[in-house]
């Protein structure tokens, strides 16, 4: 693919996600723009992004930016902000973006797509990511393992299907370096990775615990199986079309798998920031409530989170 070719590129919350995959792209020859904290732009203005890959460590040229206007030229915009703070930048970016623009939610839970277009009238690509990274210091991205995409429609799409799209989002990552697979019922999906992060994030959070340390003893296997069964009955009361799997030993092997990584509300706990419980095991006891099925693991992980982020507040 030729420098001509690549879409212009904004990353819109250029964190450790939207980091890897924007400086995986950079990397290829796309011209991007990080759009993030003036800690990390000031580096990446200066040195470029540090992206420390388990294949490769390369400092790449980008453009950095902590407006979002810095967007309105995009062609590709890949949205990473924090669940809790979808709606109040995607309102914010409606207004820069060119009306082409392909946008792309990679985050977490699976009602950012919907949440989107309901407050700025923007229908992005839906996204399941898989990728273990990190920011260890201003304007560096560290690379833990995977890296993958899946990207698909979700229903309720106000205007026509976009096959040509998608085919093309998923050239310029596979271009990168980034498999991304173009899926017929990225719900399904959504909801799949929506499984592993209920079962994971609160226990690696709660107990301070890696992934393999979380799973290394029989109570903690048992609590995971009975976030992972609640989120699998939610789904099914609303009609998602989860494939006939076992879901508990799903995530029991993908601890294994990944052993040494710690969940990522684990991370932004210890560092005193919100996390994003309300997206992950929050919507699933709503949506439980919504649908009369019990979830009283997942409350109880929720409640633990939140009394861990008020501790957390009120010491500031």
């Amino acid at each position: 693919m030729t420098s001509t070719s690549w879409p212009r590129v904004a990353v819109v919350g250029a964190g450790a996600v939207g980091g890897y995959f924007g400086g995986m792209l950079a990397r290829a020859g796309a011209p991007v723009t990080l759009i993030g904290r003036q800690a990390h732009v000031d580096v990446w203005r200066r040195d470029g992004l540090l992206l420390d890959s388990a294949a490769f460590h390369a400092r790449i040229p980008v453009t950095a930016s902590t407006e979002l206007a810095a967007a309105r030229d995009a062609e590709l915009v890949l949205f990473c902000v924090k669940s809790l703070d979808t709606d109040a930048t995607a309102r914010e970016l409606a207004g820069h973006l060119r009306g082409n623009a392909i946008v792309i939610s990679l985050q977490n839970g699976v009602d950012n797509v919907d949440r989107m277009r309901t407050v700025a009238a923007l229908d992005p690509v839906a996204a399941v990511v898989y990728v273990a990274s990190s920011m260890p210091g201003p304007g560096r991205v560290k690379h833990g393992g995977r890296g993958d995409l899946v990207i698909g429609d979700l229903p309720g799409r106000t205007s026509p299907p976009r096959p040509d799209d998608l085919s093309r989002v998923s050239v310029w990552f596979e271009t990168a370096g980034v498999p991304c697979r173009v899926s017929p019922d990225i719900e399904a999906e959504l909801w799949t990775k929506l499984i592993l992060n209920v079962g994971l994030n609160p226990v690696s959070a709660i107990a301070h615990a890696s992934y393999g340390e979380a799973v290394a003893i029989a109570e903690g296997r048992e609590m995971i199986a009975h976030l992972v069964n609640e989120c699998v009955a939610v789904a099914r009361a609303g009609a998602v079309r989860l494939p006939a799997d076992d879901y508990v030993e799903t995530v029991w092997r993908f601890a294994e798998s990944v052993s040494h990584v710690y969940s990522s509300t684990a991370q932004d706990l210890e560092r005193g920031k919100p996390t994003e419980i309300d997206a992950l095991n929050g919507f699933v006891v709503r949506r439980g409530v919504e649908l009369g099925v019990p979830t009283p693991v997942n409350q109880a992980l929720v409640a633990l989170i939140k009394l861990r982020e008020h501790i957390a507040a009120a010491a500031d």
